[in-house]
Formats: C-alpha cells, structure tokens, sequence
C-alpha cells in the first residue's frame, strides 16, 4: 500500500463544499451494454487452492487409514510408528505438493503437466518417509504390502481426483469464475502497451473490459490495443456498480500527481483492487516494492477488503452466529411482534429499502415501530425526540434497538446483511436536511463490504439520529476504520460490546 487510507482521504476532504448528489449517472451506449451482460461471481484461486489442500489431506489420510485396518490391524493392532506414519505422509505430501507448485490455479487446468509433478512429489514422499524409518530403526514394524499399497492406491485416487478438478477448473475458466475482471483508467500509449503485456501472457487470469479518461479522443484515442474506451473515470464508478470490476489499473505516470490523486478520491470507494501501473516509470524501486499482474509491476494502491479466506471466514461467522442468535432471541422476537401487533394497527415487520455492499439497493426488516399510516419508507425525515410518528411500543423498541432483531433474518436467509459492519442507511436519510454523501466526501466507499446489524460506529456512541453533518462525518470514519481493519476477533469484540453500548447510549435512539 502507499501510504495512506480511505479515512485520510474523508478528513482531507471534511469541510470542503460538495456538489448536490446525482440521480444513477446514465453510461454510453456500449458501457451500459457490455455492464448489462450476465457476469458470474468470481472463484478465489486462493480459496480453491485451499480447499484441494484439505481434501488431498484427508484423502491422503483416509487411504492410509483404510488399507491400515484391513491388512496391519488385524493382526498386529495399532502401532504408535505405523499412525505417527500415517499422519507424517499425509502433511509431508502437502508440503511437497506445495513446493512442487501443484496448488498453483493454472497447473489445475492442465493433466499431462501436474500428473507428472504429483508422480515424482509422491514418489519422493514414500521414499523420504522410507528413509526416515530407516534411520529410526524402525523399518521391521512397518508392512511394506501396506506402504506398496498405500503408495499405488494415493496415487490412483490422487490421479483420478485432479482429473475431475481439472474438468471443473476448465468449465469455471469458460464461465469466467477464475478470470479478474479489470478496467484501465487512462489511455494512449501507456494503456496500449500494458495490455499488451497483460494480453502476451498466455497463463494470465485478467480479462481487460475497457478503458476509462478524462481527456477527449484527440489525446486519448476510442482504442487502446483493440480495447474500447467505455467512458470517463465518473462512468467507471457507475460501470463497477453495474457489473463485477475486480481490479483497476492506473496507467497515469506518478509524476501527474494531482490527476492520480484527483481520481483515486473517486475511485476508493469502489470494493475493488486498486493499482498504479509502473511499467513505463522511470522512477524504479526495489523489487519487492512491486506486486505483479502476471509479470507486469504495479504499486498497490487500495485493495478489496476482506476477501479470499477471510470472505469464508465472515460467512461461516455470519450463518453459524446468526442462526444461534435467532434461535436464542425467538422468545423475545415473538414477545416483540405481539407488542407491535396489540399496539397499533397494520403488520408486525417494516421493510425499507437501503444501501448495501457496493452501493446495491437491500430490503431489510424491522419490527414497525411508526404508526402504518406515517411509515417513513425512505427515512426521507428524521425521526427526532416525542416524533408523533412513532408507537408507544416503538418508542421502547427503537430505544433497546429491538426493533433491529428481524434483520437476523437477513443475515441468516437473504445474505444481504452480516452481524457486523457499516450500518445500512435508508436512501434518503439526511443530516441537517442534507443527504449523507453530501454532507461527507466519499460516504459511499462505507459499502465496500456487507453492511451489518451492529458495527463499530453503533459501540462508540455514533447512532441515533443524525441531525448534525459531525455526526455523520464521525460514523463513517468510524466505518472506515472497522473496514481497514478488519478481524473475526474484531468482530466477536464488537458483538460482545453491543449490548453495554445499547445500554449506556439509549439517550442517542427516539
């Protein structure tokens, strides 16, 4: 990274005067056409990788295992070298397979290449495990029928496992799921001679869309190495709501400055990967200085949060935490409903339409705390302390946030909210008569990742109403700040922090 973070550009830009937001920007014809296509969810190479590690283990473990008990068992029980063998194969072949490159995303798709790495990675196990028992005098209780076996059946079952995963592989590279999808901002000779590096590399997972400038044809030409310009760094932001935008490459030299940092202050609120292009710089670091988009160097600017295995990891955090939570507060959601429906007339749950991860439009529920016939869909008006609009019960409700309980339905069964992260606000919800993203530069980049019930804004005070632009300003640098440093520990920290935060902070909720 360069230095610098999301919350750096917002207090750089607090207090200047901002534009009246726009209605959704309309994109030129062949943007919005090639944004329309239907784009599959991409694959993490990473996560993929990972998952084969595992299931090689246990298959590993698992033939080792069951020649043991139908040969060596039977009549010489369970032996402490034989099982301490068992398990140092199955890790030994991991760590080889890892050396031998085997977990590499490119060597899945072939079957010629990686069969003959796993034959000699495999080979060069047993014959290591072999030397080991050799050397601990240990060879005389080892069944060489067992070890033969487990060395050709491994293989065959290893064999047969990485044929299917390679006709998946192959089938997931077809649908797009393993290709980056990646946009250039910038045009001319720059842009063209990055793609043509990027499109010379025939083991390259990145697919360019199109380019995007500022400067007019004359200087930016419509082509750059037979890829289209799409339009201009605006068109690209509403571009990559569109449709999936995985990396974006700035080919400007670093030397444009204030062009670089002019575009970026539109860009880093896009959940993307961010690049500078140094290929053409004359400035040269070191080579560690530089991550790689195949053999092209970059510098990282901005990268996605939370993703690879920490996306598994918040999911699993999400379904496993959320069901429990549900089924803990049953009893107090039921009590809730019935308090709603004795209280006034019309339905016991609220749906309201607001932001969610990269500026999608979510419904979420809520337990109706206004009277039906005053509902606020769009949160068009503050509700402020005594609002005539609110329930007795909602008063009670939207004080204990009680009324937010439903929305563990969305964590649990839509998906389109987590425990924990940004708080999701409605459309139209304003600060002293001003739309958030008016009041703060660079509102939007708080929908980088999933929204959440709770987050770290909610535990430090800044919730309620919002009838000041500070208190705004405060709740998305405290978003900010709970995206660029991400944890489950950090997550788990919040949660258990909530219910003492609700507590101590019910004055700030009407």
């Amino acid at each position: 990274m360069l230095g610098f973070t999301g919350r750096d550009i917002v207090k750089a830009a607090a207090g200047t005067e901002r534009a009246p937001a726009m209605p959704p920007r309309e994109l030129p014809d062949l943007a919005a056409r090639i944004a329309g296509e239907a784009v599959a969810p991409a694959y993490s190479p990473v996560v993929i990788g990972g998952v084969v590690r595992l299931v090689e283990f246990v298959v590993i473990l698992f033939v080792g295992a069951t020649l043991y008990l139908g040969w060596v068992y039977p009549s010489d029980g369970i032996q402490w070298v034989s099982t301490l063998g068992l398990f140092g194969v199955a890790f030994l072949s991991i760590l080889v397979f890892q050396g031998a490159g085997l977990y590499d995303i490119q060597v899945f798709r072939t079957q010629v290449a990686q069969f003959g790495r796993l034959l000699v990675g495999w080979t060069l196990v047993f014959l290591v495990a072999l030397a080991a028992a050799f050397f601990l005098k240990s060879g005389e209780e080892l069944s060489r029928f067992w070890l033969g076996s487990w060395y050709l059946t491994g293989l065959a079952a290893m064999v047969v496992l990485r044929s299917v995963l390679a006709q998946f592989v192959r089938s997931w590279s077809r649908a797009g799921r393993l290709q980056r999808r990646a946009v250039i901002v910038g045009g001319g000779k720059p842009a063209e001679e990055l793609i043509a590096a990027i499109q010379a590399q025939t083991d390259s997972d990145v697919t360019v869309c199109g380019t995007f400038d500022d400067r007019t044809d004359e200087r930016s030409p419509a082509h750059a190495a037979h890829v289209p310009k799409l339009g201009n760094v605006d068109d690209l932001v509403e571009f990559a709501r569109r449709t999936r935008v995985d990396l974006v490459v700035v080919t400007l030299p670093m030397t444009a400055e204030t062009r670089v940092l002019t575009m970026l202050q539109k860009l880093w609120v896009l959940p993307v990967d961010i690049r500078l292009a140094a290929h053409t710089a004359k400035l040269r670091f070191r080579p560690r200085a530089y991550s790689y988009i195949g053999n092209v160097p970059v510098l990282d600017v901005f990268d996605k949060p939370i993703q690879d295995w920490d996306v598994v990891l918040k999911w699993v955090f999400d379904k496993v935490v959320g069901t429990a939570a549900l089924i803990a507060l049953s009893p107090l959601m039921l009590a809730t409903a019935i308090a709603v429906k004795l209280d006034s007339k019309g339905p016991v749950l609220f749906r309201q339409k607001r932001y969610g991860f990269n500026n999608e439009m979510i419904e979420v529920f809520k337990f109706r705390s206004m009277y039906t016939d005053m509902s606020d869909a769009s949160a068009a008006k503050l509700v402020t302390r005594g609002d005539p609009r609110v329930t007795r019960v909602g008063r009670f409700i939207r004080k204990t946030s009680l009324d937010e309980l439903p929305q563990l339905f969305n964590v649990v069964f839509s998906g389109n909210l987590s425990l924990v992260g940004p708080r999701p606000h409605a459309a139209q919800a304003k600060a002293a008569d001003r739309l958030y993203d008016e009041v703060v530069d660079g509102y939007f980049a708080r929908h980088k990742v999933k929204p959440g019930i709770t987050g770290w804004a909610q535990i430090n005070g800044w919730r309620g109403e919002t009838d000041t632009p500070e208190k705004i300003q405060r709740r998305v640098e405290h978003d900010l700040y709970y995206i660029e440093n991400w944890s489950i520990l950090f997550d788990l920290y919040i949660l258990a922090k909530t219910p003492l935060s609700l507590a101590s902070h019910r004055e700030n909720a009407f």
